[in-house]
């Protein structure tokens, strides 16, 4: 099976190093930032509003992909537990999901959003609406 991801952005954030940065959009330490999307896919972003509820996929690039245990939070006192069940970043497939909000769309391509606990030049591989609480 061929696989490939596309990278469709890039975010500019003021966070610059993954071990100082925040575990969790909603932790202290996010920030709102910018997606720079590849201008071939500006189009994708038609009819997007202000508000807007996202959820933004990102891919880990600085992430270890070998580890498959971690202590949880990184905190070492905690017994490690496997990957999957965490939100480590470090993992055979490094995919960050981040859940936030629209805040402006400045010339067609650049999204501004918050919060956001990724760091500066994060590849972005995919942009969805985020589903309405019921």
């Amino acid at each position: 099976m061929d696989m490939q991801l596309k990278i469709i952005g890039t975010i500019e954030s003021d966070i610059k190093d993954y071990r100082t940065a925040p575990k969790m959009e909603h932790e202290p330490g996010a920030v709102r930032a910018r997606v720079h999307l590849d201008p071939a896919y500006a189009v994708g972003v038609d009819a997007m509003e202000p508000g807007a509820k996202l959820e933004l996929f990102t891919w880990f690039h600085k992430a270890d992909r070998s580890v498959l245990k971690v202590h949880p939070r990184g905190d070492v006192t905690q017994p490690q537990r496997g990957v999957f069940t965490t939100r480590s970043p470090f993992r055979p497939n490094p995919i960050g999901l981040h859940r936030v909000t629209l805040v402006a769309i400045e010339n067609e391509t650049t999204l501004v959003i918050e919060p956001l606990e990724a760091i500066d030049g994060t590849p972005v591989i995919d942009i969805k609406s985020a589903p309405n609480p019921t």
